[in-house]
């Protein structure tokens, strides 16, 4: 599953995990799974980059990223997510992946450090597909 981080990264150039998410991405099978607040934040962050946020909806459009939550059917489980993680805060894009990967079990491809700290489940660790910790920052 993908994060906000690591797509603006693939599709940002001067991104300085530019390069790991162009090499992470090639070990992935796609399409990746995603939700809609990712793609909304790849759009405002790819545009305030000085890219065009169509950008992103291409490659939604051409089937390499796949919207895998419907939120209008996951809405008390995000929202019990966010009320459970309210400290961290959570946002509604790391809400839905959480929701995302206690429904398929999938990893999270992320820049997120937050993510060590939410569990699937309220007990699972997430399994999560990261850069280097030496090099790990919030996204």
């Amino acid at each position: 599953m993908l994060d906000t981080g690591p797509l603006v990264a693939y599709l940002y150039t001067r991104d300085a995990y530019h390069e790991w998410a162009t090499d992470t991405f090639a070990t992935l099978d796609p399409p990746a799974v995603t939700c809609e607040p990712v793609i909304t934040e790849a759009c405002f962050l790819i545009e305030r980059n000085g890219q065009p946020a169509a950008r992103v909806l291409d490659h939604v459009a051409h089937n390499e990223i796949r919207i895998g939550l419907r939120l209008d059917r996951e809405m008390a489980a995000v929202t019990a997510l966010m009320r459970r993680y309210a400290n961290v805060p959570m946002s509604l894009a790391d809400a839905c992946l959480v929701r995302l990967a206690e429904i398929t079990g999938l990893p999270i491809c992320t820049l997120d450090s937050d993510f060590a700290i939410y569990r699937a489940s309220g007990r699972r660790a997430l399994t999560l597909i990261t850069p280097d910790p030496r090099s790990f920052h919030e996204a």
